[in-house]
C-alpha cells in the first residue's frame, strides 16, 4: 500500500461511508484485488510531494545500514530510495504486491505490521500513505513496534489521511478500505512517550483528501544541531 491519488481512487475504491464491521484486514484483502489497477495508476511513480518528503529523510536518515519500508505497494518510493543509494527492506502485507515488485526484479517480501516481528535495528523506517488503514486503537502498538525497530538516532518517515473519524471508503470491484483519519497533536502524543521528536511535517490536500506526513527522529531532542544544518525546506 503506497499513496493514494485520484487515479489510485478510480483503480481501487469508490464511494465512502457504511458502518465499521471487519477487521481492518479486509483493506488487505482489498488491495490484493487490485495491485495491478493500483500500479499503473500510480505509475510513473513518486509524486512530488513524496520526493520532498523522502529528500527530507534523506537529510535526516544516517546513511548507514538498512531502510524498513511498510507498504511498499508497487515499489516506486522503494525505486527512488535505491537509485538515492539507500538499502531498503522492501515490505507489503498484500501478496500481490510483493509479487508485482518479484516480477519486476525487486527483492521484496510478506510483512503485517500489526502482526509481525519488524525486525532491525533499522537506520530508518518509511511508511507513507499506510497508517489510515490500521485500524485507531492499534496504531499505538504499531508505532512502538516501530520504535523498537529503529536505532537510535534512526528517522521515521510516514504520512496518512489527516482529519477526524473513521470511515470506509467502498471499492467499486475489489472491496472496502478502512480510514482512520488522525489530528497531528494527536500523533504527537503518540510518538513523544516513544522517544521520538518531529523535525518536519507537511499537510497536503489532494482529490482524496487532506495527507498529513510527518518526518520524526529517535531521541530527536540530541539532534538540533544536525538538523539545523541540514536546512529541510
Amino acid at each position: 500500500m503506497n499513496r493514494a491519488e485520484n487515479q489510485t481512487l478510480s483503480a481501487c475504491s469508490g464511494d465512502s461511508g457504511g458502518a465499521l464491521a471487519e477487521p481492518n484486514g479486509y483493506s488487505v484483502a482489498s488491495y490484493e484485488r487490485c495491485a495491478a489497477d493500483y500500479a499503473r495508476a500510480t505509475k510513473p511513480g513518486t509524486s512530488e510531494v513524496e520526493r520532498q518528503a523522502l529528500g527530507n529523510f534523506l537529510r535526516v536518515a544516517r546513511n548507514q545500514g538498512w531502510i524498513l519500508e511498510i507498504g511498499s505497494g508497487p515499489g516506486w518510493d522503494a525505486d527512488w530510495l535505491d537509485h538515492a543509494g539507500l538499502n531498503v527492506r522492501r515490505t507489503d502485507a498484500a501478496d500481490a504486491f510483493v509479487a508485482f515488485q518479484k516480477a519486476r526484479g525487486a527483492k521484496a517480501e510478506v510483512l503485517d505490521v500489526v502482526k509481525d516481528e519488524l525486525g532491525g535495528p533499522y537506520a530508518g523506517v518509511v511508511a507513507l500513505h499506510v497508517f489510515q488503514h490500521i485500524y485507531r486503537s492499534e496504531l499505538p502498538h504499531v508505532m512502538t513496534k516501530v520504535s523498537h525497530a529503529i536505532a537510535d538516532r534512526g528517522a521515521f518517515l510516514f504520512s496518512l489521511r489527516e482529519g477526524s473519524g473513521d470511515l470506509v471508503e467502498k471499492g467499486e470491484s475489489s472491496g472496502n478500505y478502512y480510514t482512520a483519519m488522525w489530528q497531528r497533536a494527536d500523533l504527537v502524543a503518540i510518538l513523544e512517550p516513544l522517544g521520538f521528536r518531529e523535525v518536519w511535517s507537511s499537510s497536503v490536500e489532494d482529490p482524496d483528501g487532506r495527507w498529513l506526513t510527518i518526518l520524526a527522529t529517535k531521541d530527536g531532542a540530541n539532534e538540533k544541531e544536525r538538523l539545523a544544518a541540514a536546512q529541510l525546506p
